[in-house]
């Protein structure tokens, strides 16, 4: 319903101020529960009084807004000199309070001139930092020095370095751009990234399910090498198999989410070869899980020492050499053996490593059918489980090493029907 067909916006726009500033000063009150009133700058009824007071100065003259430029001014001045004389009789030099002050005068000129989205978003926003302030503390404290290095590396790989590399071919027989080579070492660092700094900072102590989950968005690789590992000098069992598992159907979702990043019609094709195989590997992950004869584990798996920074300079270099490598070799294996010797090919090349491939092949644009492309990915992710299979067998203890690999033997099996399905069905 449109409120304005029934009331004057004025009165929508007192409401909306008068709501907002009561809520944020409800939030100051709730968050000085423990102080004495006579050494607060104001709780709910103060910060109302100012968003009302903003209201008033700005109908005076909403076109030139001289008078809320002059209370700006003037409130600013009583905020600061409350201010000054908190610090010398509390030795408190805390701006909070007098900073939210100011942003809750500004409110009306914002419901005036501003989206309603807008105005909530930014009410949301005012709420929702004045009650995290104990979970920045702790961010803080379990941030090293180097965490604000790598955002500032990931921000300058995304926003300053991509932006001005070429998009034209290297050279005629070097059929990638440096901003395709670059824009695939972004996307797979930053869906890495996101999941190192979840694990990091939300799940430090994870248990090894979640470490599985977590891993898989990370490196369903490197998962699988350490909770391998880690089940032999640990002897966690089968919960380390069951979250092997969960991490390589994770590794399904996440490159099905690449596959739409970069290419939406062949992301489209792998949906139900993919969600099927996340499907069998996470039941191959709750089955082993309950043949364990445990439903969890509390203990940490993958130290915070062992969750590498993704965003290394030598990563993104080794992944850039690979994704032109595989670049030249796909060129040649398509020039001398068509479509299907791609498609054979990735079995190969997914022994060594599936993004630089996968990506090369979703970005390029010379001929390959997208049936084609779609099924070399498939190829490239069974090939690949095939040597995590190899890795874990020859790291992990002899006594989860049957049922590692029969579940290992069921996911590539299940790949490898797919594969054929896929190929009659689309080629």
């Amino acid at each position: 319903m449109d409120l304005e067909k029934y009331l004057p916006t004025e009165i929508i726009n007192f409401f909306l101020v008068l709501v907002f500033s009561l809520l944020i000063g409800m939030g100051q009150r709730r968050h000085h529960l423990s102080q004495d009133d006579n050494e607060l700058f104001g709780t709910d009824r103060t910060f109302t009084f100012i968003g009302l007071l903003g209201y008033v100065l700005f109908l005076f003259d909403p076109n030139g807004r001289v008078p809320f430029l002059v209370g700006f001014v003037v409130l600013g001045m009583l905020i600061g000199i409350q201010y000054f004389h908190k610090i010398k009789s509390l030795k408190d030099f805390g701006l909070t309070t007098s900073v939210l002050a100011l942003l809750t005068y500004c409110l009306s000129i914002m419901v005036f001139t501003q989206p309603v989205w807008l105005v909530l978003s930014f009410v949301v926003a005012i709420l929702i930092l004045t009650e995290m302030k104990r979970t920045f503390r702790t961010i803080s404290k379990k941030a090293s020095q180097e965490e604000f290095t790598t955002l500032a590396k990931f921000i300058a790989f995304a926003g300053i370095i991509l932006p001005l590399l070429p998009a034209e071919n290297i050279a005629d027989f070097i059929p990638v751009s440096p901003y395709q080579i670059w824009l695939a070492i972004v996307v797979v660092s930053g869906v890495s990234y996101v999941s190192y700094l979840i694990k990091k900072f939300l799940f430090p102590n994870s248990g090894i399910q979640l470490t599985g989950l977590l891993g898989g968005i990370y490196s369903s690789t490197a998962t699988t090498v350490i909770l391998a590992r880690r089940e032999r000098e640990e002897h966690t069992g089968l919960q380390s198999v069951s979250a092997i598992m969960l991490a390589n159907g994770m590794m399904y979702l996440r490159v099905l989410v690449l596959a739409f990043v970069f290419n939406s019609s062949i992301g489209a094709m792998l949906v139900w070869p993919f969600l099927v195989q996340f499907v069998v590997a996470y039941i191959l992950s709750r089955v082993v899980l309950r043949r364990s004869g445990k439903q969890g584990d509390a203990k940490p798996e993958i130290h915070e020492t062992e969750s590498k920074n993704p965003l290394e300079l030598k990563t993104a270099t080794i992944f850039g050499i690979m994704f032109v490598g595989f670049g030249l070799i796909t060129q040649f294996v398509m020039e001398h053996y068509g479509d299907s010797g791609v498609a054979g090919l990735a079995f190969v090349i997914g022994v060594f490593d599936v993004d630089p491939f996968l990506l090369y092949l979703l970005q390029q644009n010379s001929g390959l059918l997208a049936a084609m492309i779609a099924l070399a990915v498939i190829n490239a992710t069974n090939s690949n489980n095939i040597m995590k299979m190899i890795y874990a067998l020859g790291l992990i203890s002899k006594s989860s090493r049957k049922l590692l690999l029969y579940s290992f033997l069921v996911l590539v099996v299940s790949g490898l029907i797919i594969s054929a399905a896929f190929y009659y069905i689309y080629c």
